[in-house]
């Protein structure tokens, strides 16, 4: 079993500049994603080397790979962890099968999960997700559908709208829950960073070419099978994203593609018991931190996204804030004081955007309330927002008893799809807070595996049989 001095869990722009600035700094690090490519969702690599792709995050993505491949970095991708154990060992499993680590110090960037607050019909078949096209589009080089519906709130409808166009499809609307004058007081935030303006204006462009029809204000209500096709109906809203009265519209489409913001990743830190809060801004639960990044437990380190939502620019300079952090813990604090502070100013300018576009994001307590009883919430286990109060009236008063009853999270993705929903919905069902009802408790393994996966090829001439134990 190896040892390393840190241990960094996820490769996206957080977790690399972390683990790059450890290892200059003369730590031995390994770093551990899923993914084959490092890059996270942002700077996601394509799936075949000889795609040709253009953009400042393709060019960004490249020199964080780069950057990678010639550190000292023992980079471990496409390994899954299934699991990390209270004296900071992680078990991954990879191409070659299990690997287990030990490290003096564990940092944690695995990033987020996407919201989708649901809807009638939100579980047919070409329905997706922002963050699902989006790695259709930047990795797969794939249309969502020839003609698509963009749906939701936040910058990721202007991104996945944008490439659509630009890789040759067809975007029949974009309906947004936010209004203009939303968009409008962001405006100054947005000409603060002049490379995010810039790519803004790369995604909004085709937008804008293609004269495609933008509905702010308005929240999808139903999706409906119609032969191959699906049709779209969505609705005025108010400021909470509840619809309101006012004319209903129909569009026929191959794809329906929607997005309702992100949640931070938590289930790592929650499963190695630091203290986490709820924030309705930052997208979520999110573990306690002091300004290194360090949690409440000792040698526990977040950064990133699953820190709180400040978007990807914010995440590679608080990386590189809490990797020196790290070397300082367990080499001393060697490096100029202006190093550090270089970098903090660098986060703080980035964060401030961040906050701004997470906010857009941020659930909205209408939509929740508007959710149709018989509409399934949990997909896996097939629970119903009519169950979910149900449960809340039979004394349910924490998600963990929910679970307990209804089998709400109890599927493979353990509740980081139907979690913050569900929690929604019983919270204002009991007319409590957030914090009250709390949180699913993680569970070993983190990630859905196969017996078959974690053992290989074995049939049972491979059991070893003891000896007979003499009479």
């Amino acid at each position: 079993m190896n040892h390393y001095d840190l241990i960094v869990l996820g490769a996206g722009p957080a977790g690399v500049s972390a683990a790059l600035m450890a290892a200059a700094k003369g730590l031995r690090v390994a770093l551990f994603d899923e993914n084959e490519a490092a890059g996270g969702q942002v700077y996601r690599a394509p799936i075949l080397s000889d795609q040709k792709m253009d953009g400042s995050e393709v060019r960004t993505g490249e020199n964080l790979r780069d950057a990678l491949s010639r550190s000292n970095v023992r980079s471990f991708l496409g390994h899954v962890v299934w699991a990390v154990t209270g004296d900071y060992r992680v078990d991954a499993l990879g191409p070659e099968g299990s690997v287990s680590c030990t490290t003096h110090m564990l940092l944690v960037a695995t990033g987020t999960t996407e919201r989708v607050v649901p809807f009638e019909g939100w579980t047919l078949p070409g329905v997706i997700g922002l963050a699902a096209a989006t790695i259709l589009l930047k990795s797969q080089r794939t249309l969502p559908g020839k003609t698509t519906l963009v749906a939701g709130c936040g910058p990721l409808l202007a991104a996945v709208a944008g490439g659509t166009l630009k890789a040759g499809g067809v975007v029949k609307a974009i309906v947004d829950i936010s209004s203009r004058s939303e968009w409008l007081k962001n405006a100054s935030a947005l000409l603060s960073r002049p490379a995010i303006f810039k790519q803004s204006l790369n995604y909004s462009l085709p937008v804008l070419r293609a004269r495609t029809p933008i509905y702010s204000r308005h929240t999808l209500v139903k999706v409906t099978a119609q032969g191959e096709q699906l049709l779209a109906e969505f609705a005025p809203c108010d400021a909470s994203a509840r619809p309101v009265t006012g004319r209903h519209i129909e569009i026929l489409v191959d794809c329906v593609v929607v997005g309702h913001g992100l949640t931070p990743s938590s289930d790592v830190t929650r499963l190695l018991h630091a203290k986490h809060h709820y924030s309705r801004a930052a997208g979520g639960w999110i573990a306690q931190t002091d300004e290194n990044g360090q949690t409440t437990r000792e040698r526990l380190f977040v950064a990133g996204d699953s820190a709180g939502i400040r978007g990807a620019a914010a995440a590679t300079e608080q990386g590189k804030r809490v990797g020196l952090a790290c070397a300082a813990l367990l080499r001393g604090d060697d490096s100029p004081a202006s190093e550090a502070q270089t970098i903090n100013k660098a986060w703080q300018q980035a964060a401030a955007f961040g906050q701004k576009m997470a906010a857009m994001m941020a659930l909205r307590e209408g939509h929740v309330t508007a959710i149709p009883p018989d509409t399934v919430v949990c997909r896996c286990e097939d629970v119903t927002r009519a169950e979910i109060e149900q449960a809340g009236e039979a004394g349910a008063h924490d998600v963990n008893q929910l679970k307990a009853w209804t089998r709400c999270g109890m599927g493979p993705c353990q509740g980081r799809t139907c979690g913050d929903i569900a929690a929604e919905i019983l919270a204002t069902k009991l007319g409590v807070t957030r914090e009250t009802v709390g949180i699913f408790s993680p569970r070993t393994p983190l990630r859905p595996l196969t017996i078959s996966d974690m053992t290989g090829e074995y049939d049972y001439a491979d059991i070893p049989i003891p000896k007979a134990a003499p009479l």
